[in-house]
């Protein structure tokens, strides 16, 4: 066998298959419960994380390999979603970290018919691959699309604003096509991120934020930024309202809570 063969051969049970998700990686419940305690009104600095956020970030990490986008981590609530009446299912917020703790630290928004598609760390580029599975089959009446942060972080590597704004437009255009009513959200407010300390977001997230707005002017689709109540005069996150500059919490989450109610009950 030549070595092209046996190339061939060690990636042959990698291809098309009805199941293609790795071993789902459970969050323990004290990674939980320390995620809570950071998302906590009142709790203003870092936590240190528990010992057993190592080995589920490592285990993470690993599944991604198989799965980049991390299309395998609401597939099997996918299932259960689609069969729900389109009441329970009306609006889905697709996004980063900053979407999926969102009902952890404010449940009040999510009450009947929200249903939070999230996941830590994504860039847009993630977010789009996902966005069929995530949110169109769902069929949704309304997607709240909340992204960037990652990107200009740089956590898939180098990008442009030309890509993310891309990225998002494309979401924003799949959406259309399938009639469910978009809001796009501004990119939020941080003047640092703690893991990539060398980057200085603000002049970028204004630009941004400018492309965005005008996306959804042009889109015709609601434009919500919540950086109007979050964001200081110098673009940073308000310090009342997080832990690490980048993330709210609970009390930051209040703050926008009703701005978000009227973006996603609004009619255009």
């Amino acid at each position: 066998m030549t070595p092209i063969l046996y190339v061939a051969a060690a990636f042959a049970a990698q291809g098309v298959t009805d199941n293609p998700c790795p071993t789902p990686v459970v969050m323990p419940p004290e990674v939980v419960a320390w995620r809570k305690q950071m998302y906590a009104a009142g709790n203003r600095a870092m936590l240190p994380p528990p010992p057993e956020a190592v080995s589920y970030r490592t285990a993470y990490i690993e599944a991604r390999k198989t799965d980049w986008a991390d299309l395998c981590q609401y597939r099997a609530d996918n299932e259960r979603v689609r069969a729900l009446p389109q009441a329970d299912r009306a609006v889905v917020f697709m996004g980063d970290s900053i979407t999926q703790a969102w009902p952890m630290a404010d449940p009040a928004l999510f009450t009947r018919g929200r249903i939070n598609r999230g996941i830590s760390g994504q860039t847009t580029h993630q977010m789009l691959l996902r966005f069929p599975a995530d949110v169109l089959a769902l069929k949704p009446r309304v997607v709240h699309i909340m992204a960037g942060t990652n990107d200009v972080a740089g956590n898939t590597g180098p990008t442009t604003l030309d890509t993310i704004t891309g990225n998002i437009h494309a979401m924003v255009v799949l959406a259309k096509a399938a009639k469910i009513r978009v809001v796009l959200a501004a990119t939020p407010p941080s003047a640092g991120f703690n893991w990539a300390t060398t980057v200085k977001p603000v002049p970028v997230l204004a630009e941004l934020n400018r492309r965005l707005r005008e996306m959804a002017a042009r889109e015709k689709v609601t434009f919500v930024d919540y950086g109007s109540v979050l964001r200081t005069p110098d673009g940073a996150l308000k310090p009342e309202f997080t832990f690490d500059g980048t993330h709210p919490n609970a009390d930051g989450y209040a703050a926008i809570r009703a701005i978000a109610n009227r973006a996603v009950a609004a009619k255009r």
